[in-house]
């Protein structure tokens, strides 16, 4: 989970996150959205994919990123569940 939360930290991971929502992109595509070096969206792409959240496949040259839909769907809900313990109620 540290490595999830250590992902989502970065605004530039947030986004490619954000993009990714809607459809799978080639790297390419994802790096038109950013003013950086493509090592450095490397990086990112590392961190997203070391942390469980994107899934790369390579297509011919290219590789395509897609969101880990279940990865997500987990996060959501142990982000939830820190929350929503002991029924919701807050310990005084």
């Amino acid at each position: 989970m540290n490595e999830v939360f250590h992902a989502l930290s970065d605004p530039t991971r947030r986004e490619i996150l954000r993009l990714l929502r809607d459809r799978d992109l080639s790297a390419g595509d994802i790096a038109q959205h950013f003013s950086l070096a493509r090592s450095t969206l490397s990086g990112h792409f590392n961190v997203l994919r070391n942390a469980g959240l994107i899934v790369a496949e390579r297509n011919g040259t290219s590789i395509v990123y897609s969101l880990n839909v279940s990865a997500a769907e987990e996060l959501m809900s142990s982000v939830m569940n820190l929350f929503t313990a002991h029924g919701g109620k807050r310990k005084s």
